[in-house]
This record gives structure tokens, C-alpha cells and sequence, in this order.
């Protein structure tokens, strides 16, 4: 065989290769406003609803975790299939409304173009910045996934009882770095969740009618005192007290005095790399902000499907086979 046309063979791979790679500006030719599309609407918005921010990251997060990042965690169950936004470890997922309000926008704009994936990352970020957090790039060029499965949570989203080593096993599953982990656990300074995520480390932490003994005792006692009353009960909880609504680094402060709310929180405190960089992050030698936007853009990466892979979605709740 000649060896001129292996080499074409090689170089159209390379170029098909870096062609279906994210990059910053993928829509400056075909959609050149839809990144300003998607900051006007998130800056006209969240100011309204701040802790709508925590929902959006989280949101982000689960999809990426869940057959990468690719808007699988959109789409809406149906007769035959029960979608990943419906399965347990997905319980209390907010912002479907929001992402649908900023498509339709772009759709009006420039229909057909801009994923829901990648409305998913920029909605993130842009999210985080207007209540006062870190800017990071969002490469984009992420395409949508066709299939959700609730099945396929439970393996691939760690909950929050999980030991540091589990925890840690689930990030590198996702090529990331225990840094990683540690700082975007950080994303728990902002945001709410319910008495029903810590109420075993409250009252019946290894099934003996116990207390989790990490736990520090007199917060234990306040939460059990004035919010979490009962095992049953559901009351609504800040991650950050006092700070649920900042994006700052008093969540590792938290963390250190063992006021961590979730188990993995409190974990980060039992692996000696892990608190070296909560260590750093408070005496100021990590810059906090800038390693959540490098994490941040690490996590937006994740088994993306990009060139002719998937698709660009109508309608982000739904195939556009079913439109």
C-alpha cells in the first residue's frame, strides 16, 4: 500500500479528532449571541431565586457524573423508561424549568444549534458568577445524549454517606484527582438540602440507634434541637449556615470544626492529602477560586459527546425523534 494515502488517512483522523474536540467559542459562527443569550437571562434571574445557583451547579454535576456530560439528566421519563431525573439519587433536583426557559431563548435565535448539554455548563457558571463566585472558561461543543436510565445513578453519583475512600474511587472513575474532590465539595457553600440526607449520622448512624461520633456534638445537638427534630423529619437545612448564599470558603471552616452536614464532608478530614488542601485553601496558599474554575471546567470534560456523536436537542426534555 502506498504510503501517501495511509497518510491522509492519518491526517483526516487527526483533523476529525480535533475538530469534534470543545473549544471556547464553538458557536461565535453559527450562533454568535448565544453565549450573551444564556448570561442576559441568567443575570436578569438568579438575583430573584440566589439559591436557584446551587441547584444549577448541582444539576451540572450529576449530569456530567452520569454518562458524561451530555443533558441525559434532562431528559423526562416515559412508559417505558424510567429517566435518571426521577431515580433516588436525583431526589430533589431543581432548575428543569430554567434550563427550559434558556433554550427556548436560543432556540428563537438560532434553532437547532445550541446543545443542552452545553446550556447546562454555561447556565453553571454564569449561575455561580452572578452570586458572587469564580468565572471559568466553558469550552463548548458538548452534543445531547439519547438515553437516560435511573438504573445507572446509584453507580456512578456519590451519595453523601459514603467513606473518603469510595467517595475518592467514584472521582477518579471520572479521571478526577483528589484536589478535585476537594475542592468541589466546595460547591457546598452554597445552597439547601433536607434533614432527610443526614438524619442516620443523627440518629442511627451504624444501625444501633447512634450519633456518627465525627460529627461535632453541639452541632449535632442544635440540629437536633431546631431543625431535624424527628428521623423523620424533612425540614429544609443550609449546607453553609449563616453563609448558604456566598460563595466563599467558609464551607471548609465548616469542615475543620467538624460541622461538616454530610458524611463525605466530614470525611475529607480522614484522608491526609485531602486536608492538606483544606488546609491550603484556608491559610490562603490555594486560591480557592481559581482551582473550583480549573475543577470546574475538568468536571464540564467529562465522556463528552461532541462531532456527530448524539444530538442537538429541540426540546431538552425529550429526543427529537419524539418531537
Amino acid at each position: 500500500m502506498s504510503s501517501i494515502p495511509l497518510l491522509v488517512f492519518v491526517l483526516l483522523g487527526l483533523l476529525s479528532s480535533s475538530q469534534a474536540q470543545l473549544r471556547l467559542g464553538f458557536y461565535d459562527h453559527s450562533c454568535p449571541q448565544a453565549e450573551s443569550i444564556v448570561q442576559v437571562f441568567v443575570k436578569e434571574h438568579i438575583p430573584n431565586a440566589p439559591p436557584l445557583a446551587a441547584a444549577l451547579l448541582r444539576l451540572h454535576f450529576h449530569d456530567c457524573f452520569v454518562r458524561g456530560c451530555d443533558a441525559s439528566l434532562l431528559l423526562n421519563s416515559t412508559k417505558d423508561n424510567q429517566a435518571e431525573k426521577d431515580s433516588q439519587a436525583d431526589m430533589g433536583m431543581r432548575g428543569f424549568d430554567f434550563i427550559d426557559a434558556v433554550k427556548s431563548k436560543l432556540e428563537e435565535a438560532c434553532p437547532g444549534v445550541v446543545s443542552c448539554a452545553d446550556v447546562v455548563a454555561l447556565v453553571a457558571r454564569d449561575a455561580v458568577v452572578v452570586i458572587g463566585g469564580p468565572y471559568w472558561n466553558v469550552p463548548t461543543g458538548r452534543r445531547d445524549g439519547t438515553v437516560s436510565l435511573a438504573s445507572e445513578t446509584l453507580n456512578n453519583i456519590p451519595p453523601p454517606t459514603l467513606s473518603f475512600s469510595d467517595l475518592k474511587d467514584s472521582f477518579v472513575k471520572k479521571n478526577l484527582s483528589v484536589k478535585d474532590l476537594v475542592i468541589l465539595s466546595g460547591a457546598h457553600t452554597i445552597g439547601i438540602t433536607s434533614c432527610d440526607f443526614v438524619t442516620k449520622r443523627l440518629y442511627n448512624f451504624t444501625g444501633k440507634g447512634d450519633q456518627d461520633p465525627s460529627l461535632d456534638k453541639f452541632y449535632a445537638a442544635n440540629l437536633k434541637k431546631y431543625k431535624c427534630k424527628t428521623p423523620a423529619d424533612k425540614t429544609i437545612l443550609e449546607m453553609d449556615p449563616g453563609s448558604f448564599t456566598t460563595f466563599d470558603t467558609h464551607y471548609y471552616t465548616n469542615v475543620v470544626k467538624r460541622r461538616g452536614l454530610f458524611t463525605t464532608d466530614g470525611s475529607l478530614l480522614t484522608d491526609s492529602t485531602a486536608r492538606s488542601y483544606i488546609d491550603g485553601i484556608l491559610n490562603g496558599s490555594i486560591d480557592f477560586f481559581k482551582e473550583f474554575g480549573l475543577s470546574m471546567e475538568k468536571m464540564g470534560r467529562i465522556e463528552v459527546k461532541t462531532g456527530t456523536e448524539g444530538e442537538i436537542r429541540k426540546v431538552c426534555g425529550v429526543v427529537n425523534s419524539s418531537n
